[in-house]
């Protein structure tokens, strides 16, 4: 299984970007793909996870401005609006299923004016 995530880039505070991560391979249909984010001199940390049931789950410092979606069983998208500095960091995004966790290569976000 492999997982490629799109969508960073360069944006000014208050400005939204929407990421992507589409898995590949074959996988089992219960499972949890979620986007996690580190930032430099920081641990790695949960941003939002979504279940394939369609529960979600944030991180407190992103509750309201970021939204977790998938359309189907292999891509997830995180919408993330009114953006802060705080949120520069690089993002992950992962697949957990019952026996192991599938991570993508991170994309870089940073928010600057």
């Amino acid at each position: 299984v492999q997982l490629q995530a799109s969508g960073g880039g360069l944006v000014q505070p208050g400005g939204s970007l929407r990421l992507s991560c589409a898995a590949s391979g074959s996988f089992f249909s219960i499972n949890i793909m979620g986007w996690y984010r580190q930032a430099p001199g920081k641990q790695r940390e949960l941003v939002a996870a979504i279940t394939s049931g369609g529960y979600t789950n944030y991180g407190d410092s992103v509750k309201g401005r970021f939204t977790i979606s998938r359309d189907n069983k292999d891509t997830v998208y995180l919408q993330m609006n009114n953006l802060k500095p705080a949120d520069t960091a690089v993002y992950y995004c992962n697949l957990q299923l019952a026996s192991s966790i599938v991570w993508g290569q991170g994309t870089l976000v940073t928010v600057s004016s």
